[in-house]
């Protein structure tokens, strides 16, 4: 498993990965160097996943997901570092987003700005009860770039979307349950606890079979229904000559727990 310097990453389950992002001392706040960082992680998930069926992403720390960009690190850029640095930052969201590996966002504290665009990056989102969120970025005179128009109004609505972002107003983790964007509030003690549960559930499950459904809903959800059906269907049909098809109805008419490869 390869070593990063601003990634923890450790192999929980056989086939469930966590990934903490890891500067504490500075709120896990995203610079350059973990831009790259993210980007090779999952990037080397989309070519080779190594057995991996589920990732359980979160921050080191009770605090904090992720602060957002490293503001420090950026003072005193001249325009053109700034952009090279966001093009940086525009394929870490490519790389997190388009993993065929489900990913599991567990949001330990603030994710503000570029870590509130991480966390939507994910399938879903666990939340501890001290997590709160914000997108900040019209305040410093820029706006969301990693993502956050597109994701957040999916996950939210338009109408709301606009409202977070046009504000720059903080909201709670409750709000955030209450508006679609966190799936499950839990106490900070239960949450990676519970998120791994669920990335091990997930990982017990099929892999193509999880990926081409992954695959299936978030696409699906850009197209119209009936393009989204007949991405479906072509999605389905790749499960039909699999060894895994076979051991799933062969393992419920046998009464036993499935043994999945992934074949």
């Amino acid at each position: 498993m390869k070593t990063f310097e601003t990634l923890l990453l450790e192999k929980t389950h056989e086939h469930v990965l966590q990934v903490t992002l890891n500067r504490l001392e500075f709120a896990n706040a995203m610079n350059t160097q973990m831009g790259l960082d993210l980007v090779h992680c999952f990037e080397d998930l989309n070519l080779n996943a190594h057995g991996v069926r589920c990732v359980v992403l979160t921050g080191a720390g009770d605090k904090a997901f992720c602060a957002g960009g490293d503001l420090k690190e950026r003072k005193g850029m001249t325009d053109e570092q700034w952009s090279l640095q966001h093009v940086i930052f525009e394929r870490m969201v490519r790389a997190l987003m388009s993993c065929p590996v489900p990913i599991v966002g567990a949001i330990n504290g603030a994710a503000y700005a570029g870590g509130c665009e991480i966390a939507l990056c994910t399938d879903f989102l666990y939340a501890s009860e001290n997590a709160r969120f914000a997108l900040t970025e019209v305040t410093l005179g820029i706006m969301p770039g990693a993502g956050a128009t597109q994701n957040l109004a999916r996950a939210v609505g338009v109408r709301r979307c606009k409202e977070i972002i046009l504000t720059g107003k903080p909201f709670t983790v409750q709000e955030a349950s209450e508006w679609g964007l966190v799936n499950k509030v839990l106490p900070a003690a239960d949450l990676l606890k519970e998120a791994h549960a669920t990335a091990e559930r997930i990982a017990g499950n099929a892999p193509i079979s999880v990926r081409q459904a992954k695959s299936a809903i978030s696409r699906g959800a850009n197209m119209s229904v009936w393009d989204g059906l007949a991405f479906e269907i072509e999605a389905y049909n790749r499960m039909v000559p699999t060894e895994d098809r076979r051991e799933g109805i062969n393992s419920f008419n046998e009464k036993r727990k499935p043994v999945f490869k992934g074949r």
